[in-house]
């Protein structure tokens, strides 16, 4: 077995942060090179190599993969659902030339497998609202929702016709106490949590009963690692995987903090964001995932709050 050199490119956001410190962890520091276009986010710091890297930029790209004898790439460089619908071309540019920058990398250097997020966001407001299932209608309302389809394919593609090891989870909304949101639809879960902790109060960009998929990062972290490590035989699905966790409400959440956080109040005033949330499922079956490679949330609404909190305390 070859020894594995791991790029994670978008190393300094929400997901990169935390799966480049996971990913340290099994193939040791050195073997992890994290990369970024922003500064090196502090919890990176000195925990191993470092570069700036634009994905944009194919030859440079391509230079470090060569350099550095990268075996693996894991891309999270993108632009989210509601940052994207202020600048829908340069949302499009980068998360589509983006990931081809790396498909094509990884079909010439014969890298051993890829990783790229899809998300949710791909659903529009024809898919099924309630355990919407891993094969259905797909009809995206956002650029970014586009952007994903789009790249689900391309990912296909490349292990169809080139045979390139690429696999894919679609994210729901991610919660996390480490690394700050980064502009999608679902970072009110993460917010309220700071505002109830600041302020004991929230002001909410949803209306109250608004149910979205969401996810614990520890949970979202070790999908991505299991999936990563299946045996590529037994994986049925190369567009990405429908993956669940929870659904929830701003409501509820809200209830679930009260419990932790007495007197904490929260109120709404739905913006553009309404409309995006609007266009997705409640609730996500991940069946396929379960049966291919085993997947199983651990985490639910009440155990997420109280680490949450815990951790930020």
């Amino acid at each position: 077995m070859t020894k594995e050199k791991v790029l994670v490119i978008g190393a300094s956001g929400q997901i990169g942060v935390e799966l480049t410190l996971a990913l340290r962890k099994i193939y040791g520091n050195a073997n992890v090179v994290a990369s970024d276009l922003r500064e090196e986010n502090e919890l990176l710091k000195g925990s191993g190599p470092y570069v700036s890297l634009d994905v944009m930029n194919k030859e440079m790209l391509h230079v470090q993969v060569i350099r550095q004898n990268i075996t693996q790439i894991y891309l999270l460089a993108a632009i989210l659902s509601a940052t994207g619908e202020k600048n829908p071309n340069l949302a499009w540019h980068l998360n589509m030339q983006g990931l081809l920058n790396v498909l094509d990398i990884a079909r010439e250097e014969k890298l051993h497998k890829v990783y790229w997020p899809s998300s949710i966001a791909v659903f529009g407001p024809t898919s099924p609202k309630k355990n919407c299932p891993q094969r259905t209608i797909i009809e995206p309302s956002t650029v970014y929702g586009i952007s994903k389809y789009a790249g689900e394919f391309w990912c296909n593609y490349f292990f169809g016709r080139y045979g390139v090891d690429v696999r894919s989870i679609r994210y729901p909304g991610l919660i996390s106490y480490k690394s700050a949101p980064g502009g999608g639809t679902t970072d009110y879960a993460v917010e309220i949590f700071h505002d109830a902790l600041e302020d004991g109060k929230y002001s909410c960009f949803l209306q109250e009963d608004t149910y979205l998929p969401m996810m614990y990062m520890p949970d979202a972290i070790r999908a991505t690692i299991e999936l990563m490590e299946a045996p590529s035989d037994r994986l049925t699905v190369r567009t990405s995987y429908n993956v669940a966790g929870m659904s929830f409400s701003p409501k509820e959440i809200a209830a679930e903090i009260t419990q932790h956080i007495p007197g904490f109040t929260i109120d709404y005033k739905p913006d553009y964001r309404q409309n995006i949330a609007n266009s997705w499922p409640e609730s996500i079956d991940d069946s396929v995932a379960g049966a291919d490679w085993g997947w199983k949330p651990e985490y639910d609404l009440a155990r997420m709050t109280k680490d949450m909190l815990t951790n930020l305390r």
